[in-house]
């Protein structure tokens, strides 16, 4: 299915959003960290086949979305961006689902703006003493510390950036092919590629979750956690969902944080499971 290309104004710039079909529910899709929207291309068109429409989008300075030098890209200014994304996509209230620090935006979202959230789905989301997780504070040490070398050739960020993406997946030599690779590099080749990966990286902090009290998010939560994830703590699985006042928890094992590129079929079939579910009242 061919998805409409949009491009949606957030106040410093512009989101690129991919939406798929139109009626039913609306599901927003957010990637994690050095992915993008391309991490749906096998779950939206599917939620679309199911009578949803599904906006998988690029989260502000990553994917096609702009990059302003200046902008804010961490949690909390996320949120606000897509709370104006869903203004310009005519969308009041979505499911949420969020891979990684997409799924804590996603809880941003929830706890500031709860009128947009009607169910949550987070996706290995690093919380609580974990956040930022260890991809990014490798990240942020390597590419401080190679700055200089890695903005010397065309390649910019490209070899941090394939080292995290090959330990988001349990097996890389079939989940995450030199062509798959290639595809999530795109926006971090070239000079300026460090610098951004930077950039990105170090507007990822805990503080932005600290003023939330995730007790006052009264909206159903699925937690799917890929047990073979290496970045994050498994026990932060048990203790974000008895966190959430309606939390469930569904362990995956031999999956690491990518689940819509390991094992997209699954990730969908538990979503529409998930959002056929009436909340408890």
């Amino acid at each position: 299915m061919q998805a409409d290309q949009l491009r949606v104004p957030v106040g410093p710039g512009a989101m690129h959003v991919e939406r798929f079909g139109h009626g039913g529910t609306a599901v927003i899709l957010l990637h994690g960290f050095v992915t993008s929207s391309f991490l749906w291309r096998n779950v939206a068109p599917a939620i679309t086949e199911a009578g949803h429409t599904a906006y998988a989008v690029d989260l502000f300075g990553h994917g096609e979305s702009d990059r302003p030098f200046d902008a804010d890209f961490g949690i909390a200014a996320q949120a606000e961006y897509l709370d104006a994304a869903m203004t310009a996509l005519r969308v009041a209230r979505a499911v949420i689902v969020g891979v990684d620090i997409g799924g804590d935006v996603a809880l941003r979202l929830a706890a500031t703006r709860p009128e947009r959230v009607e169910k949550l789905v987070l996706i290995n989301t690093p919380a609580f003493d974990e956040l930022p997780a260890k991809d990014i504070t490798m990240t942020q040490r390597s590419t401080a510390r190679f700055a200089f070398r890695t903005t010397r050739g065309i390649l910019g960020a490209a070899p941090l950036v394939e080292g995290v993406l090959r330990k988001s997946v349990a097996d890389p030599e079939k989940q995450m092919p030199t062509r798959l690779v290639a595809r999530y590099l795109a926006p971090f080749v070239g000079k300026d590629g460090t610098n951004h990966l930077l950039a990105l990286a170090s507007s990822i902090s805990g503080e932005d979750l600290e003023d939330i009290d995730l007790r006052d998010i009264h909206v159903p939560a699925l937690i799917l956690w890929g047990e073979e994830d290496t970045f994050v703590d498994g026990r932060i699985a048990e203790k974000l969902t008895s966190s959430l006042p309606d939390g469930r928890l569904v362990r995956l094992p031999g999956v690491a944080r990518l689940l819509p590129e390991e094992n997209p079929e699954y990730l969908l079939e538990l979503l529409m499971d998930f959002m056929r579910k009436r909340a408890v009242a």
